[in-house]
Order: structure tokens, then sequence, then C-alpha cells
């Protein structure tokens, strides 16, 4: 017999239970819970599928196509799927854009991460001069982190000189949802950075406002999802983008990179210095280009040695607390090579020296912090007087 001999409502309900598998690839939710399946018929086994994008021309089109033909030829005497694309009205996208910011009635952004209950943990990446690594060190950080399965996104707020999308890998474009922007995924990492809004390599000429509200937008209008880590790449120095981020997320940890080079090191100990004046913390210290190791074995301490610990000891004076020192890298041009094909070493050669020392950091950081609220704390009461 086939497949029509069984109740309708047996076959609709696998069809149902297949198309709640699949996930949109940008938000990372079923599309039975976005809204997306505007409804679907099935005849002599074949199902046709109405699919409603959140916008025109949405470059996802094809794997969703593909993820749900797998999903519903799964189902026994499925023998085709057809899927039909429409585009959500602005009534749709607005309704989603509400269940995604949690169907409390209102479309207004807020910072997800500065919120009381917010598991997020958030690290500023920072430095107090440009060349020493910042940039590689945090998408190594972000890709290893992701593949501990963790939930990772990275914010590019080096305004001026981003450059985080070519060392991911990401070469796609935000997709708005209304005026919600889903950010694009590369190796299990969600990125956003102003160079996806520029035409070519166009430089960004912008001064204070108008950085703040870069980054205000970056993390109030950005669909992040539920995320364990945020990393935030930053500038060089204590400027706008610095001080900005402690008014909007003052929980953000800050972490230092420096190199052994002693003016590098003096220069890092004033970008850490900043957490004294946003009263942020200061989570460790990551000293970049190390040394070079020899094929014989030996070490060539290009850039001279101990800046790292230097840094570290001088901020856990400064501050009062302990600053550790995290980790040291060692130089490698293999970071150099996969960071220019947009594949983080720790991915491509996790072997390497360099990327066991970035695995090592990123051990480290990978702890979610988990929220009080609402959670008994095991606590007895003493009735007794």
């Amino acid at each position: 017999m086939g497949i029509m001999s069984a109740p309708a409502s047996t076959i609709e309900d696998a069809i149902q239970a297949a198309l709640a598998t699949v996930d949109d690839p940008e938000i990372r939710r079923p599309i039975t819970d976005l809204g997306m399946v505007k409804g679907f018929t099935v005849a002599e086994g074949t199902v046709r599928v109405e699919l409603l994008l959140t916008v025109a021309g949405c470059p996802l089109r094809d794997k969703l196509n593909s993820d749900i033909t797998a999903a519903l030829t799964k189902i026994p005497g499925i023998t085709s799927v057809s899927v039909d694309f429409g585009v959500m009205d602005e009534e749709q996208r607005k309704a989603l854009q509400e269940t995604l910011r949690g169907g409390s009635g209102t479309a207004e952004p807020v910072i997800p991460f500065a919120q009381p209950g917010s598991r997020t943990r958030v690290y500023a990446v920072a430095s107090g001069k440009g060349g020493v690594g910042k940039s590689s060190v945090t998408v190594n950080l972000a890709a290893a982190l992701a593949k501990r399965g963790l939930s990772v996104g990275v914010i590019d707020a080096d305004i001026y000189g981003h450059s985080v999308p070519r060392m991911l890998g990401v070469d796609g474009r935000p997709t708005r949802v209304e005026d919600m922007i889903m950010p694009p995924q590369s190796h299990g990492v969600k990125v956003i950075s102003i160079g996806m809004f520029t035409a070519g390599n166009a430089a960004v000429v912008w001064r204070g406002p108008m950085l703040h509200r870069a980054l205000q937008q970056f993390l109030a209008d950005v669909y992040w999802g539920d995320l364990d880590v945020l990393l935030l790449d930053l500038p060089p120095g204590t400027g706008d983008v610095a001080i900005s981020l402690a008014q909007l997320l003052p929980n953000a940890e800050i972490l230092v990179v420096t190199t052994p080079q002693t003016a590098a090191a003096e220069v890092a100990e004033r970008a850490g210095a900043i957490a004294l004046q946003t009263h942020q913390r200061l989570v460790g210290v990551v000293e970049n280009m190390s040394w070079l190791e020899l094929p014989d074995g030996s070490r060539m301490e290009v850039f001279g040695a101990g800046g790292g610990q230097a840094v570290a000891d001088s901020l856990t004076t400064t501050v009062g607390a302990s600053v550790p020192l995290l980790g040291q890298v060692p130089l490698d041009t293999r970071v150099r090579e996969a960071g220019d094909a947009g594949d983080p070493i720790v991915l491509a050669t996790p072997d390497a020296p360099a990327a066991k020392a970035l695995d090592a950091v990123a051990d480290k950081l990978a702890v979610r912090r988990e929220s009080l609220v609402g959670k008994p704390l095991g606590l007895m009461v003493n009735t007794r007087r």
C-alpha cells in the first residue's frame, strides 16, 4: 500500500515533526518556530512546502531547500519534495522580530549582555598599540571556544582597522529583519563588523558619537541568540570605543594582548589600567610573538622576553587583584597564513605550538557564567528560636 493508506493526520504529523528539525541557517532556530512554514500538502509521495523567507533573494535558500528535502525524504513513503519560496510581509517580519526578542510585546532593542540575568561571558580584547596580533588572538580564541561546543560571537569593534571577517573567512553580508541584523557565521562563530556595511575596502572616517552608536547597534540590533561567549576586538589604545564599551557593557572583562618587547609592554599596561577608571575586571594577559622556534629546537626571542609577565605583575599591583599571564604564543608564520586564508590556526593546524598555546588560553576562558536569579541556593531556614 502507498502512504495514502495511512490516516492523513499521521502523515501530516510526521511532516510537521520533520520540518521542526530544520533550523534556519542564520537564526539557528527551527523554521516552524519562526513562522517560516506557511503550509504544506502531500499527495502520492510528493510533499509541497510553502516557505516564507525573511527577505527576497535570501542567499541561504539553497541550503534551506536541501535541508528540508533531506528531512522530509527520511519519512517512509515520501519520494520527492518541492519547496516553493515566498517572502514574509511587513507584519510577519515584525512578528518574527518580536519572537526573537523574547515575545515581550516590544520591539525596542536592548543590549542582552548588559542585563542582570545574562549568562554570556564578555571578553574585550585590548592592546596598547597596534601590531601585537590582537585580532589574530581574538579570532583564534573564538574558533577554539566554538570548537569546544560553545556558542560564540565576535564583534569587530576596531572600526578603523577592521580585519576579523577576513581572518575568520566571512565573506557574506548580514541579513536584515525589520531593524534586526542577522550576523553571518563562519567556523561556528557569529561575526559582525563595520566592514560588512562599507563598499569594498573603503575607509571609515568617524568621530566619537558615531563610534559609540555603531558599537551600540552591534550590541543591541544584532540578533546574537543565546551566546556562551562574546569577544570584542577593540581598537588599540584607550580611546572612544574603550570608553563606550565601559558604558554599554560594564560587566565586560578585559583581556590584554602584548608582545615581549618592553616598549609594547609599557603601552599595554596603560590599556589595562583603564579598568581602574571603568571598574571592569581584568581577566588576564596574553603574550603574543613570544619567541621563534628554530629547526634545532632552540628559541630565538625576536622581540625580547618577559613583557607579558611584566604587564601581568604591574596590573596586579595597580588594580590590587590577581591579573594572570594566561599564555605565551610563539611566533609562527602559519598564524599569519591561516588568518589570510580565513581558517584560524587552531582549526587549520591544531598541533602547531602557537595553536596549542591559544587552545590553552581558550581552556581558561571557556567558563559560562551562571545566573543565580530564580535558582534555589540550597539554604535551610532555621526555625528554632
